[in-house]
């Protein structure tokens, strides 16, 4: 345990952002998730489902949550999915 106040607070600091970011990234996950599935489904609303997904994904990236690659890799997936579903 922390005995140092800079390392108390760092502690109190790290357990914030750790809940703050696995939350954002499950959000991310379920939105990605949904999306995928509408497209499988061929559900009529699976343009609005992926737009959302793609704009989760951006907003993770742009929170440092994933790399930049790897936001690219899942939007190119999902909208080449799309595209084949369309």
């Amino acid at each position: 345990m922390a005995n140092h106040p800079s390392a108390k607070k760092r502690s109190r600091q790290n357990t914030k952002r750790n809940t703050r970011n696995t939350s954002l990234k499950a959000r991310m996950r379920q939105y990605l998730k949904v999306a995928r599935e509408a497209v499988a489904s061929k559900a009529a609303d699976r343009d609005g489902q992926v737009k959302t997904a793609v704009r989760e994904v951006y907003k993770a990236q742009a929170k440092n949550l994933i790399k930049a690659e790897t936001a690219s890799r899942l939007v190119s997936r999902l909208m080449k999915s799309a595209a084949a579903a369309a």
